[in-house]
């Protein structure tokens, strides 16, 4: 079973940084795109940036221009370097996964995983 886990939120004043890791880590698994979205308060879920594979990227019009999202695949790890941080930048946000893994007998199976969240906040 594969799991994804988060790292790296906190509280930061505006204009300020962050850096976001996410790490899978599982058995026999292989991942496709992983991602980062985000929920405010009172608000849905939206998608803030993803990384395929083979390193093509996709980026909401918010996060154009100050942040980058990168991956180690040897590690099993994404991140999510956030620069010049607004105040509506505040919110939890979620590492997202499409895989794939193979059971002992060599079955695949495919899969999209969310991590647990970890909170962003941005105030003076």
């Amino acid at each position: 079973q594969v799991q994804l886990v988060e790292s790296g939120g906190g509280q930061v004043q505006p204009g300020g940084s962050l850096r976001l890791s996410c790490v899978a880590s599982g058995r026999r698994f292989s991942i496709d795109v992983m991602g980062w979205y985000r929920r405010a308060p009172g608000l849905e879920r939206e998608l803030v940036a993803n990384i395929g594979s083979g390193g093509n990227t996709e980026y909401a019009l918010s996060a154009r221009g100050r942040f980058t999202i990168s991956r180690d695949n040897a590690k099993n790890t994404v991140y999510l370097q956030m620069n010049g941080l607004k105040p509506e930048d505040t919110a939890v946000y979620y590492c997202a996964a499409e895989g794939r893994s193979w059971s002992d007998d060599d079955v695949p199976s495919v899969w999209r995983l969310w991590g647990q969240g970890t909170q962003v906040t941005v105030s003076s």
